[in-house]
């Protein structure tokens, strides 16, 4: 069975301020850089037999200072499309929209929940079908939650419990004969 590394981009200027950021192609801040290098510590990309990337800088730039340069972009590890909300806080959505939650109410002009796990579905079958050892997938918050919750099968709304920090290695694979997670946000 592929063990399945997950890799969230450095910080931004967005992410540190907490705004939603899709299709806005922002780079990593100083400590963004900091965090993708400190990834070299802990990732063998000798180790790894199939490298992909969302189409973002910010996935890329983690991915080639982390080491590795040689990787695939896949349009389908792009981050959740926030259309109308995008450069928006949950703060200021709320302001618009009480009490919206991604995972329950998606973004308006944006994509839907089962738009978003359509195309993770179609990375977890790639992975899989690859018949690799250990792959690994640099992207985005709510988009490598998705990723984790399609591996495991689980109803989307339970990304809301899987908080995915900027810089963090998260391991997917089995226990036994069950799709899990091996390790979270390291």
């Amino acid at each position: 069975m592929t063990l399945l590394y997950l890799v969230r981009h450095g910080q931004t200027e967005w992410s540190r301020s907490g705004q939603h950021t899709s299709i806005t192609d922002l780079d990593l801040t100083e400590y963004g850089v900091e965090q993708a290098r400190s990834l070299r510590s802990r990732l063998d990309p000798a180790a790894i037999d199939l490298v992909l990337s969302s189409p973002r800088l910010r996935a890329q730039r983690t991915a080639e200072l982390a080491g590795f340069r040689d990787y695939e972009v896949d349009e389908d590890l792009a981050e959740w499309y926030y259309g109308d909300f995008e450069g928006l806080t949950s703060a200021q959505i709320r302001e618009q929209r009480p009490g919206w939650r991604i995972w329950f109410n998606g973004c308006a002009g944006g994509e839907s929940a089962d738009e978003v796990r359509a195309r993770l579905t179609r990375i977890v079958a790639r992975v899989r079908a690859s018949g690799v050892e250990r792959a690994i997938c640099f992207g985005h918050g709510h988009a490598s939650r998705v990723l984790a919750l399609c591996w495991l099968d689980f109803p989307i709304m339970f990304g809301q419990s899987f908080p995915l920090e900027v810089g963090s290695v998260s391991i997917l694979g089995r226990e036994k004969e069950s799709a899990a997670i091996l390790r979270w946000n390291s």
